[in-house]
């Protein structure tokens, strides 16, 4: 953060609450180091020691120890043991986050990744050493991790139509509210091309250049549509037909090639409501999640699990 000045964009995780679950649910801070996962998936195997750990984000499939985990869940993986990550039945990103110190590289303060310049933690590879520093085994916080409903992928988001509107026609505005877009292959961390209607400019190379945030939909001068995400560049001289609201941005981070994309136009004012409304949720469910299920036993002892007679056999007579 604060380095857009300098052409560095604050990157970090495509799913900003998927990798906060993540973290807290292995009570440790939001914005603590984790892997990020696209749909190529990740298997990782125990050389030595044990940790706690953490899955969140989409609806990956998850084997740990060649058996099926949930996609949102807290495990503890073993000398030996095997954890295998793939695609799903929807999303883009998931989570690995550990119960300890994650060792990798650090660049202006942190270690979060640009990916085109492979500045900070850094990218993985076959055959990569994973190092956990201080690796805990956390037992009252092993077990499946409930997924909220504004964690899910979207499919409909919420503008604010501009900053540049002057370079479209009404009828163009309409058709860019009214019709689908579909995501393209031609989706990274540094944005998403949408094939839908064309969207004609007029004067579209004639503006300077000026700063860009997450969010941002540009049109090229050829009429394509593109969503900036995480990995944006910090600047450019394209017109911005709509901003998408913050809330909205993780869950179309979500969307998979080939699915489809509306939007809905919102107030500026509505824009601040949606997004207040969204980290309330937001605080609420981690709040929920970051405390302790207990131990094993302790749990047992929780639930009430024989009660009162089940069958009696009547009284033999004397």
């Amino acid at each position: 953060m604060g380095m857009m000045r300098f052409g560095v964009p604050a990157s970090g995780p495509m799913d900003r609450l998927a990798h906060a679950a993540g973290q807290v649910a292995l009570g440790r801070p939001m914005g603590g180091t984790a892997i990020e996962i696209s749909m190529g998936g990740l298997e990782l195997v125990c050389e030595s020691g044990e940790v706690t750990l953490s899955v969140a984000g989409g609806d990956f499939q998850v084997r740990h120890a060649g058996a099926c985990a949930p996609s949102w869940c807290v495990r503890t993986l073993r000398a030996s043991e095997v954890l295998s990550i793939r695609p799903g039945r929807w999303g883009s990103w998931a989570y690995l986050a550990f119960a300890g110190d994650l060792d990798c590289q650090r660049w202006a303060g942190h270690s979060a990744t640009h990916a085109a310049s492979g500045l900070g933690g850094g990218m993985l590879a076959a055959g990569a050493a994973v190092v956990v520093r201080g690796a805990q085994v956390l037992e009252d916080r092993e077990g499946e991790l409930p997924v909220p409903a504004l964690a899910h992928a979207r499919s409909l988001a919420h503008v604010v139509p501009g900053p540049q509107t002057a370079h479209f026609g009404a009828d163009v505005m309409a058709t860019f509210l009214r019709e689908p877009f579909a995501v393209t292959a031609a989706c990274d961390r540094m944005g998403m091309r949408l094939a839908g209607p064309a969207l004609p400019l007029t004067g579209a190379l004639s503006i300077p250049s000026e700063p860009i945030v997450r969010g941002s939909i540009q049109v090229a001068g050829d009429g394509v549509a593109t969503l900036l995400l995480a990995d944006h560049q910090t600047t450019g001289g394209y017109p911005k037909i709509a901003t998408l609201v913050s809330s909205d941005i993780d869950g179309v981070a979500q969307l998979r090639p080939h699915e489809r994309l509306s939007f809905q136009p919102v107030s500026a004012q509505e824009a601040v409501r949606l997004a207040r409304a969204h980290a309330q949720a937001r605080q609420q469910y981690l709040a929920g999640i970051a405390l302790p299920r207990g131990t094993l036993n302790e749990r047992l002892m929780r639930e009430n699990l024989i009660c009162g007679v089940v069958f009696c056999h009547a009284p033999s007579a004397p």
